[in-house]
């Protein structure tokens, strides 16, 4: 099976005066297509850093990332966007859903920036499926926290992405109302054919997936398959 992400060598270094702080080194890792990965680790081991970098948010100091496919060090800050955009989903902690907008106007923003006439349609189709059909034209502020992460994975298979990073998705919910919003992620990332990558602190969660990266002060203390791909 092909790999749909490479990282080689990876290193992110800060300088902040004369000092230099390094958040992750030497790390080298794949990722097969249609994938449930997840990278785990405590806070300031450097997950979410090394998320960024795999997603091109960010540039790291050296190493290479080849994502879709492509080697992003060839890319422009335009073309980085561009193939986000065609490529890439995201779920974040804080749901981050636009507070002006309602909920199946957040999920379609991406679709009718790409200029899909069907914007609506299917917006309507992935709100109904995570369980929001009637909740189409509410705004984030009238939505409770599982609402609005709901809302969220909705918009995140709005582009049809090959790949998804989601950064713990449960860390703002609670237990009973995270293991609801982890099913529906499990489920649209099984119909959707999605590579599902999750950043978690979460051990329960990561024994759920595929392969299990995990990090310690910026390195990698072990990389394993938990179960076939």
């Amino acid at each position: 099976m092909s790999n749909i992400l490479k990282i080689n060598d990876l290193e992110k270094t800060y300088t902040s005066g004369s000092k230099k702080l390094t958040v992750i080194s030497n790390i080298s890792f794949e990722v097969e297509k249609g994938c449930i990965f997840s990278i785990v680790g405590p806070s300031g081991s450097g997950k979410t850093t090394l998320l960024g970098l795999c997603a091109g948010l960010d540039y790291p100091s050296s190493g290479t990332i080849e994502l879709c496919g492509t080697r992003l060090e060839d890319l422009n800050e335009d073309e980085r966007a561009a193939l986000r955009n065609k490529e890439v989903g995201f779920i974040f902690q804080n749901f981050q859903l636009l507070p002006t907008l309602t909920a199946l106007e957040n999920v379609i923003v991406p679709l009718e920036l790409q200029g899909d006439k069907n914007a609506a349609k299917f917006g309507i189709a992935l709100l109904e499926k995570v369980g929001l059909g009637d909740r189409l034209h509410h705004y984030p502020s009238q939505l409770s926290g599982g609402e609005q992460q709901r809302v969220a994975l909705a918009r995140a298979f709005s582009n049809k992405p090959s790949i998804l990073f989601a950064d713990e998705p449960t860390g703002n919910l609670d237990e009973e109302t995270g293991e609801k919003v982890i099913q529906l992620l499990f489920e649209l990332n099984k119909e959707a054919g999605t590579t599902l990558v999750i950043i978690t602190h979460d051990l329960d969660l990561a024994n759920r997936t595929q392969q299990i990266l995990r990090l310690k002060g910026g390195k990698i203390i072990s990389n394993e398959k938990t179960r076939t791909i």
